[in-house]
């Protein structure tokens, strides 16, 4: 993966390889056992299972955040998600500190939280991500939780962050592009009505998605028919609520989740004990049938129906506090 700049503009200028949500399913495991699976139009692979940034900034010190950033590494996991305001750039300093001496065996995505603000405030985000990360490129690129009724304009509108998505891709500074959301399918859609070529769309997969406001029926189709990566993540709720309730298990959770048509599963990891849980769950896995599928759904209907165990979808407690700000609301939800 490690390339230099000029390797990476002809690249993303080669990188059109037909292929659709279809080519999701697992490839052979990796080093480690992780199945890899085609990162949409990309031709990239990546791990099935990809590593949270958000709880990487929750742990103890950075030493122990190196420890199981490595440990993630040398288990096979590639895919390393984070974002510009994780924990005012803690998680972002973290992994740089990780991933100094790993840079070429991961792909690594942040994320831009301009919310609205113009292309300048978003590749200012991009500078100061590239230094904490300790590295020259990004692998991808997304614009961060569009979860607010005008996000989708202001990041089309002129000089707004989807320009500033285009010039970083150009200049060779990212690979990769594209968005982030969890609050509604209905923006993911006006973001994806543009027509602008996105590689991938981050949205919520889990098992009680599909009964309310779905991203998994109404998104995961157009990205099949665009040729973008779905990449998933929520696949707990957000929160572990349906574990703690005992609704279901976190295998049936997970396998769930990868039992979709998506390219990685972004899973909040902030203990070596959860590592190693998931890493077990994912190197036995095997995709669910329709029908394990639709019995999952049917057993959680009651439960699901109303949105109440997914309140990024129905309330602001899950907003970042950056996006609050923006749009007058205190900082904490």
């Amino acid at each position: 993966m490690k390339q230099s700049r000029r390797d990476l503009l002809k690249f993303a200028g080669a990188a059109a390889v037909a292929s659709s949500l279809a080519e999701a399913a697992p490839k052979s495991p990796a080093s480690g056992g992780i199945p890899k699976r085609l990162l949409g139009k990309t031709g990239v692979e990546v791990s099935c299972l990809a590593l949270g940034g958000h709880h990487i900034g929750t742990l103890p010190d950075v030493k122990a955040s190196v420890r199981l950033i490595h440990q993630a590494i040398d288990a096979g996991i590639t895919f390393m998600d984070n974002a510009w305001d994780y924990h005012d750039g803690r998680s972002e300093l973290w992994m740089g500190e990780a991933l100094k001496d790993r840079r070429d065996r991961v792909f690594l995505m942040t994320k831009c939280c301009s919310h609205g603000r113009d292309k300048r405030t978003a590749i200012e985000q991009l500078e100061a991500s590239l230094r904490r990360l300790k590295t020259d490129h990004l692998d991808l690129w997304q614009i961060h939780e569009v979860a607010w009724d005008d996000d989708p304009e202001k990041h089309f509108m002129k000089d707004g962050a989807v320009e500033a998505l285009a010039q970083a891709k150009k200049e060779g500074k990212v690979r990769f592009i594209g968005f982030t959301g969890h609050k509604s399918p209905e923006l993911h859609l006006k973001m994806l009505s543009h027509g602008f070529p996105f590689d991938t769309v981050q949205m919520p997969i889990n098992a009680f998605d599909s009964q309310f406001r779905s991203f998994q029926k109404e998104v995961l189709p157009e990205l099949a028919k665009q040729g973008i990566a779905g990449i998933g993540m929520k696949s707990l709720n957000g929160s572990g609520a349906p574990i703690k309730q005992g609704l279901l298990t976190v295998e049936e959770a997970l396998r769930y989740a990868l039992s979709q048509p998506i390219a990685t599963l972004v899973s909040g990891i902030d203990s070596e004990k959860v590592l190693r849980q998931n890493l077990a769950i994912v190197q036995r896995f095997k995709p669910m049938t329709p029908e394990e599928m639709k019995a999952l759904e049917q057993r959680l209907a009651p439960k699901a129906q109303d949105g109440g165990l997914e309140l990024y979808k129905t309330t602001r407690k899950f907003e970042g506090p950056v996006g609050r700000a923006q749009h007058g609301m205190s900082a904490e939800g």
